[in-house]
């Protein structure tokens, strides 16, 4: 057995005095670790803009697993990171054609890094290896590999939406990224609407089919395609829960409560999280359960999250004055309705901040999966769960069939589903929870993990012959 290749955006790479490393990281780290590995992708440090291009990837060595890092210019940041994966495939893949913004050179810095990759990548690939690439800023490397000459098994996880072809198609490259997927030996998604979505567009736009389970012909190759979802290291962050009750911050906010309901919400500062229609719905509630007022607090986590994109920085005004606007309206002399952190929180202290909380509020407009739900539900106490109010559009509601579903967009709905929630009888509460607790325990993330390396690991008998990459039509 050969070793295993992880290449992502970002690599996590081990720093003194780091902060620990989150459930996704450890997963594919221990992988990687029990037989040998490599995390390949941008170090997180920007080259000079006349440097030129890296002959090799700088490696950093923990154990058996070596971090091999690479430099990027401000350039290839500003077109492939910044440009083409966050200005049109994040916002389309999570249903905002509004936000995207397409233009032939952050296409062609897309590809250009890719191609960087490719080369330094195929240099420290040996033919027993096994290459796992993760999420859409790398879509094309398999393919760029594959030109090099490597028939390494080689599988793709996309941690996002695939969305359904009227989305898609809105993407002058769409065959192409498509075609790049064909590249792959197995590709996985997070549900199976995801898989839905990508069968639909492979029959209406006759690029494939589905031979039988989960084989699939696409471009003229056989590939497996899996609905996966990712998981999280269920028991530990359940321990790490009940231990930070004892923790210093964790006590402060509870002292402060006066006995108070908590509600909470955890999210990065991004428009697919929906956090401004979750703060209109709070509002909504308010005004219309006014028994409420003075006997609940509703603590928004939201870290910033890329302030160098003009539209993350006017939701970070929006949010803000919205926060404002209600606590103006609502506040007492004893009493703030919202209290708004934009920074984040240490992972043991967010632990135990879910444990205290009555209602976990995670009501994405879209999210691939939002482990955010799942982190709650691990933390909550066994004999006095709180509840998860759910948007129907994160991938974590397919799992989680005890939480409260909403629709984020129906903020009166959604209202009225907070004050269920709060008023939820014990039985009914721990009936629920009890329910998640079991799905998340028996799918955490490393089963995820090893779920994902089994099916690359094992070749179908109906082989997949790997064609030439020739230019897309359309």
């Amino acid at each position: 057995m050969g070793r295993l290749i992880v290449v992502s955006n970002r690599v996590p790479a081990p720093k003194p005095g780091g902060a620990s490393a989150g459930g996704l990281a450890v997963a594919l780290s221990g992988a990687m670790e029990a037989r040998g590995g490599v995390w390949f992708g941008w170090s997180g440090d920007t080259a000079p803009p006349d440097a030129p291009e890296p002959e090799e990837a700088r490696l950093v060595k923990k154990g058996k697993v070596t971090y091999a890092l690479v430099d990027l210019t401000e350039r290839d940041l500003d077109d492939y990171y910044a440009g083409f994966s966050n200005r049109m495939l994040w916002p389309l893949f999570h249903y905002r054609m509004d936000l995207t913004e397409f233009t032939r050179v952050t296409l062609g810095g897309y590809y250009r890094v890719n191609k960087l990759f490719a080369r330094l990548l195929q240099k420290m690939v040996t033919p027993d290896d096994v290459v796992w690439v993760h999420d859409y800023h790398l879509v094309p490397l398999a393919a760029d590999l594959r030109a090099a000459g490597l028939r390494n098994r080689m599988g793709f996880y996309l941690h996002i939406p695939f969305p359904p072809p009227d989305i898609l198609t809105v993407l002058p490259n769409h065959a192409d990224i498509v075609r790049g997927l064909a590249a792959y030996d197995v590709i996985g998604f997070q549900t199976p609407y995801d898989v839905e979505n990508f069968e639909m567009y492979l029959r209406r736009e006759k690029l494939g089919r589905r031979l039988s389970g989960d084989r699939f012909v696409v471009h003229g190759r056989a590939v497996t395609v899996l609905a996966l979802p990712v998981g999280i290291e269920t028991e530990t962050f359940a321990k790490t829960a009940l231990a930070s009750e004892k923790h210093a911050l964790v006590q402060r906010m509870d002292e402060s409560l006066l006995g108070r309901k908590l509600i909470i919400g955890v999210d990065r500062l991004d428009y697919s999280k929906g956090i401004a229609e979750r703060i209109q719905a709070y509002e909504s509630f308010l005004t219309l359960d006014t028994e409420w007022r003075n006997r609940c607090t509703y603590l928004q986590i939201t870290p910033k999250s890329r302030s160098e994109v003009a539209e993350y920085a006017a939701m970070e005004r929006e949010v803000a004055e919205l926060a404002g606007r209600v606590n103006g309206a609502h506040a007492d002399l004893d009493w703030t309705p919202i209290r708004y952190v934009n920074r984040a929180i240490g992972r043991n202290a967010l632990a135990g901040l879910y444990r205290l909380a009555s209602v976990g509020l995670v009501t994405p407009l879209r999210d691939g999966m939002n482990l955010v739900a799942k982190e709650f539900v691990a933390s909550q106490k066994p004999h006095d769960p709180g509840v998860l109010l759910l948007s129907r559009f994160a991938g974590a509601a397919y799992e989680l069939d005890g939480a409260l579903i909403t629709n984020p967009y129906d903020i009166d709905g959604t209202a009225g589903a907070i004050a269920r929630a709060l008023e939820m009888p014990l039985d009914e509460r721990a009936d629920r929870w009890t329910r998640m607790y079991e799905r998340i325990r028996d799918h955490d993330v490393v089963w995820w993990c090893k779920s994902f390396l089994d099916a690359l690991e094992t070749p179908a008998t109906d082989g997949a012959e790997v064609r030439p990459i020739t230019k897309a039509a359309g």
